[in-house]
């Protein structure tokens, strides 16, 4: 059997490349969008990819399924569990199946079996994947995210991402009986890859390695306890307790995931833009991606832009800052423009309309960015002559936090902008001044005036002695 697992450092996701060793059939388990990967693989391997599955429907990226199912030819194999209104919708083209829990389909001798694991969502399923058909129990779980090394999908995105009220309890009780059916069902020797690594929004404090086996999990995972005594409360409370931020992109992840959507006939190859073109471009609404450090953007950058820094986080601030179906032109050197457009589309940013290898091209409307120290800051607010905006995230903001901030995380800063008062100064920070670089260049960017980035962040204001609060505590300045 071929197996090999393909990670996207960026979105922490993974995906999976199952083939046999006889006649060389291949399946691929939830693919990001640039399929060439895959395609080359499986070119190099001497494997016919004749499936493409999903686990369920994704909420942090774009699936790449169907694009790789339509240029292969392959069987689309998604999930006919959790039918409804956030389940699958039915396929107007293509060759798909609709699997169900204990169905199956055959690569060689390999056996891939799908499990039905609703709790992260409704229509989850896990594979079973047997090296040999002949065998009574798998070697592998694809398990996407049910289980994860040290933890388990969130339940609640859904409620928190749809409005769909009522689903995140529903979704804890599903996992607790998935949870307690898969280990009653299946040998501790299973090895467990899961969809996501450390870093993922899909759930809340998920390991660094790659995989797992299930009675590791059984043993040492925060709720193997719960599952040993039956304790169906305490598993719930603590499954939904301290859930990271859920970003407003993922509703429209969501949506675009579960049906028909455009697909992408091949990766998008933007020209490079001189200054005249640039210039026509902002003209008519193209959003400016600034792609270099933070502290360049602060020194100067063209009126307008956003500021997300050519990183691991590139894909997840696109995704959060950039309205899906922008015009995009990217500040960046030619020789990273190919990997800035994998990650947009990955997260479904396709109109990617060109690249600037130098601002300079658009000298005139160079600016920079207003900085402001901890000590101006207080002055500025104990005055009540600004506002101060906080986008850390929901956990940060709740531990500690300047008295009367407005909170609004990173994640959902573009549908909060009305939340922000314009017409008074304001004065954006999160905890070391990263966050808060981009997310001033989107108020910019959006027509707020006197935009002030906190320098060094909460960071700074705390060794400044400057007045915090937790909770509903007052930390002494």
């Amino acid at each position: 059997m071929f197996f090999r697992q393909i990670y996207d450092d960026g979105l922490a996701q993974a995906s999976y490349v199952v083939g046999s060793s006889g006649d060389g059939r291949a399946l691929v388990v939830d693919p990001c969008r640039d399929v060439d990967v895959y395609l080359e693989l499986a070119a190099q391997k001497d494997l016919q990819i004749v499936a493409v599955a999903e686990t369920h429907i994704h909420a942090d990226f774009l699936s790449g399924a169907p694009e790789l199912a339509r240029v292969t030819g392959a069987t689309l194999q998604l999930s006919g569990e959790g039918r409804g209104p956030h389940g699958y919708a039915q396929a107007s083209e293509g060759d798909v199946r609709f699997l169900n829990d204990g169905e199956s389909f055959s690569l060689g001798e390999v056996l891939v079996k799908a499990r039905h694991t609703p709790g992260h969502t409704p229509e989850h399923l896990s594979f079973e994947i047997f090296d040999d058909a002949r065998q009574a129990e798998p070697m592998l779980l694809l398990s996407g995210d049910f289980i994860f090394v040290g933890d388990l999908g969130r339940p609640d995105l859904l409620e928190r991402s749809l409005n769909a009220a009522g689903t995140a309890r529903a979704g804890a009780l599903q996992m607790f009986a998935s949870l307690r059916r898969a280990l009653a069902e299946l040998p501790d020797y299973v090895q467990v890859w899961p969809g996501h690594g450390a870093g993922s929004a899909c759930g809340r404090a998920l390991g660094a390695v790659p995989s797992t086996t299930l009675g590791y999990e059984r043993r040492f995972s925060w709720w193997s306890h719960l599952l040993e005594t039956g304790d169906e409360p305490g598993f719930v409370e603590a499954l939904l307790r301290d859930q990271p931020d859920a970003p407003s992109y993922f509703a429209a992840m969501k949506r675009l995931n579960r049906g028909d959507r455009p697909l992408l006939d091949a990766l998008p190859v933007p020209p490079a833009l001189d200054a005249s073109a640039l210039q026509r471009a902002r003209a008519d609404g193209a959003v400016v991606i600034d792609t270099r450090s933070k502290q360049a953007f602060i020194r100067s950058h063209l009126a307008g832009a956003v500021s997300i820094p050519d990183g691991p986080s590139f894909s997840n601030w696109a995704a959060w800052f950039v309205p899906l179906g922008s015009a995009i032109v990217l500040i960046a050197p030619q020789a990273r423009v190919e990997e800035l457009v994998r990650r947009l589309i990955r997260v479904g940013h396709d109109r990617i309309i060109g690249y600037a290898a130098d601002q300079s091209q658009g000298k005139s409307a160079l600016q920079p960015l207003p900085e402001i120290s901890a000590d101006s800051a207080h002055r500025m607010w104990s005055d009540k002559k600004a506002v101060i905006v906080d986008v850390r995230s929901d956990a940060e903001y709740q531990r500690v936090r300047i008295p009367g901030a407005l909170h609004l995380s990173s994640g959902r800063l573009l549908t909060g902008l009305d939340r922000v008062p314009k017409g008074s100064a304001i004065i954006v920070h999160c905890a070391a001044g990263d966050r808060s670089v981009a997310a001033s260049s989107v108020l910019l960017a959006n027509g707020f005036q006197h935009v002030f980035n906190l320098e060094r962040g909460l960071d700074d204001w705390r060794a400044n002695g400057l007045p915090l609060e937790s909770q509903a505590v007052a930390v002494p300045s």
